[in-house]
């Protein structure tokens, strides 16, 4: 087993989050475990829980200006180079251009992980297809590429960012069946809604807030959570003015960013993400793993994380009409209903989307 694993991010909340499993993992097969990652809330967590070391990364997420993005590069240049790793796990877009172009420039082995395409593919510019092209060069030089879904591997194959660099096709991040239990659907009070996602544009939260406004003006009994981190690093982030705003007028609930997801999934019916494009959306997997069916946009990745007409329902994608419609739909069925797609949800998790199938993953590049 190698000595030191480095895992780069945008933020430490994603690696702590998300990763935290792999992370434990590698700290159990005795390896030095180094996450380069920008300083957050959740750095701190990654040393004292989790054991791994933590270097704080100069990034700005939603920045394009080239010589911050500049200073970004040179100081994963020399720190890779100081830390000389075995291995390096790069996760999110714009870490895995960082740090698989420096990997490749000093010859470190790393894998890139494909967690969903983003923003440089959701929107066309000029310099997001040459963000694109730039992809595709480094990827050729990973010893491995992992994508959560088939159509996000399907572009990449037909946009030539793949070269011969072999792929896996995992679950998603993976689900802790046994931290994330199933709960029993309430059979009284209003229908509760939820919402856990960054406050981005590009997931839905708008069309979320518009859909709620929707059901509010028809006086239906009705409760609708958002739950999610304001002041996102990205050019797509929601501001907290216009979070306010919502909940001035009584249409969403904003309980903030939490820890701990569980309870709140637990006071819900369904959780609904209308996502412009996701890899394997963490937060139905973790609801479908709590006896949650999801209502999600009918773009890749949403798609995969649930089984139309079974464990959730789809909308169309960019349209708050058609997210309010299966709202409304869903409200209207009896509870047992609800509570058998719940359960579809769960047994659906168990089959495919168990954590242990990532990790060792993981591994197996070591």
């Amino acid at each position: 087993m190698p000595s030191t694993v480095v895992l780069t991010s945008n933020t430490s909340w994603y690696l702590y989050n998300f990763r935290r499993s792999t992370i434990s993992a590698l700290v159990q097969q005795g390896c030095r475990v180094v996450c380069i990652a920008p300083q957050d809330d959740y750095s701190h967590r990654l040393v004292s829980e989790l054991g791994a070391e933590h270097v704080a990364l100069p990034l700005d997420g939603k920045s394009t200006g080239p010589l911050r993005e500049l200073r970004s590069l040179l100081f994963l240049h020399r720190t890779l180079g100081r830390l000389a790793p075995d291995y390096v796990f790069n996760f999110t877009v714009k870490m895995n251009i960082y740090g698989g172009s420096v990997c490749a420039l000093r010859g470190i082995p790393f894998a890139n992980n494909i967690s969903g395409l983003g923003t440089a593919f959701i929107h066309d510019s000029w310099l997001f297809r040459r963000v694109r092209q730039v992809y595709g060069l480094v990827n050729r030089r990973a010893r491995k590429l992992f994508f959560q879904n088939e159509e996000d591997l399907a572009v990449f194959r037909g946009k030539a960012l793949l070269g011969d660099t072999p792929y896996t096709l995992l679950p998603g991040s993976g689900v802790d069946l046994l931290r994330f239990q199933t709960s029993a659907i309430s059979e009284s009070g209003p229908f509760t809604f939820i919402m856990i996602a960054r406050l981005l544009g590009d997931k839905g939260v708008r069309e979320y807030a518009e859909a709620c406004r929707q059901l509010n003006a028809e006086g239906l009994d009705v409760r609708c959570l958002l739950v999610g981190p304001l002041g996102v690093s990205n050019r797509t982030a929601i501001s907290e003015a216009e979070v306010r705003q919502w909940q001035a007028e009584g249409i969403v609930e904003y309980l903030g960013a939490t820890d701990d997801v569980r309870p709140l999934i637990e006071q819900a019916h369904v959780l609904v993400l209308p996502s412009y494009r996701e890899g394997m959306p963490r937060t139905v997997l973790e609801a479908a793993a709590m006896g949650r069916p999801a209502i999600v946009t009918d773009v890749p990745g949403c798609r995969h994380a649930i089984e139309p007409g079974v464990t959730g329902w789809l909308c169309h994608v960019r349209s708050a009409d058609s997210l309010a419609n299966e709202m409304r739909r869903v409200i209207a069925m009896p509870r047992v209903a609800v509570q058998r797609a719940g359960n579809s949800a769960r047994q659906r998790m168990e089959g495919k989307f168990s954590e242990e199938v990532v990790v060792e993953a993981y591994l197996s590049c070591l």
